[in-house]
């Protein structure tokens, strides 16, 4: 090898002119060349060192690349495998409640049938009556006998019992099928003399919104649906919301419904009334549901006013005189608790008009509070008024008054 520097006029030096060379140096500038040559080496193993590290951080920048992307393929991979399972399920769960009739296809989305809101309106009515007292629970099953029955399509499990087999059968076979499932089965199911109508008015305000008060309210409702529709198969039950305006709802637009604007509780009185004054039913029944006062009326011409609680609170009374001309009515107002001490005693005044009673609860004990009422049972739950101190005990000669008092008290007054 040649081991030297190109000298002025061009030519290498070889190795004893280098070293003549370099014994030529003065101390100085043998001194001053071995800083240079050591620091060009510092300098070149700076460079080495800086592109081995540069080259180290992108291989380690890589593998962690590599390990990202194979643990993203991996958590697609996996999430692709559970959307295949959850959207097989959900199909087949969507099949299933096709095939029961608990849902349908409208317009490209699915929605709730009145068969699942009667299903679930039943569990509801099993957990209510779980805290029922024990004859009460009793009392919610089945009507009176009459020993007089008729074939129909079964409508509650306990019936199974009087199932009308060969029929079942041939309606089976009639439809292709070979086994007798609830749409093919029928059962002989016995007539009960007394015929029944049932109004169940609920307000649904803004206020109704807070607290849930407004689904309290609906799940209530739904589970009395279906215990009247349990002791009586061939009830007319009318369900009626009422803000400004009155509703009349089937049990999917019941728990579908959501909270208006002012309370127009004699609308909602002169509606029932239609109702009840037309019906043949021999045992008429109205449940009033309200959180407060008669907020708005309707005048006139049509046109629903807001804002005078001393007029819409006299419409009100006005039209719960007229409900109460209605024969054999049995009507009863629930109160939600609140806290505006006005509020009860605007109850109190149209039940009493009603000549009904009055019911003062909360939205735990709603669904309790109308079950009993329905089977005849007495108030479960009673509150202490403490703004005014205890009456004394009537004199004798009082007691005409003393007993108009009794009769007040049992009606909520």
């Amino acid at each position: 090898m040649l081991f030297a520097t190109a000298a002025a006029d061009g030519r290498s030096i070889g190795p004893s002119e280098l070293g003549n060379a370099l014994a030529q140096l003065s101390g100085s500038e043998r001194q001053e060349l071995a800083n240079n040559v050591t620091g060009s080496l510092k300098s070149r193993e700076r460079g080495i060192e800086k592109e081995a590290e540069e080259k180290r951080r992108q291989a380690e920048a890589q593998r962690r690349r590599l390990e990202e992307e194979r643990a993203e393929a991996q958590r697609r991979a996996e999430a692709d495998a559970e959307s295949r399972v959850r959207h097989a399920e959900e199909r087949r769960v969507e099949r299933e409640l096709k095939e029961r009739g608990f849902v349908a296809e409208h317009r490209g989305e699915l929605v709730v049938t009145y068969g699942l809101v009667e299903r679930f309106a039943r569990l509801l009515l099993a957990e209510e009556s779980q805290r029922l007292p024990g004859d009460i629970r009793m009392s919610l099953r089945g009507g009176g006998s009459t020993g007089v029955y008729e074939k129909a399509r079964l409508q509650r499990p306990e019936e199974i019992a009087h199932l009308d087999v060969p029929g079942s059968l041939l309606a089976a076979r009639l439809t292709g099928s070979k086994h007798i499932d609830e749409s093919t089965s029928y059962v002989f199911r016995e007539v009960t003399s007394e015929r029944v109508h049932v109004v169940l008015a609920f307000d649904r305000s803004g206020s109704m919104s807070e607290e849930g008060k407004l689904d309290a309210a609906k799940k209530a409702l739904l589970a009395l649906y279906v215990a009247i529709r349990r002791r009586y198969s061939d009830a007319t039950i009318d369900v009626l919301a009422f803000d400004n305006e009155v509703q009349v709802l089937d049990l999917v637009e019941l728990w579908e419904c959501r909270a208006g604007a002012f309370t127009n509780t004699a609308e909602a009185l002169r509606a029932a009334h239609l109702l009840l004054r037309a019906s043949r039913a021999t045992r008429r029944e109205l449940y009033l549901l309200t959180d407060g006062l008669p907020e708005a009326y309707t005048d006139e011409d049509g046109r629903v006013r807001s804002g005078q609680l001393d007029v819409a609170m006299e419409h009100a009374l006005v039209r719960a005189r007229e409900l109460s001309t209605v024969v054999s009515l049995k009507s009863t107002v629930l109160l939600l608790k609140s806290e505006h001490p006005e509020y009860e005693p605007a109850a109190r005044a149209i039940a009493r008009t009603l000549r009904g009673e009055m019911v003062v609860t909360d939205p735990a004990h709603l669904g309790v509070e109308l079950l009993v009422r329905w089977a005849h049972g007495e108030e479960t739950e009673r509150r202490l008024t403490t703004t005014a101190p205890l009456a004394p005990p009537a004199p004798p000669r009082a007691a005409a008054r003393s007993r108009r008092r009794k009769s007040d008290r049992r009606m909520g007054g």
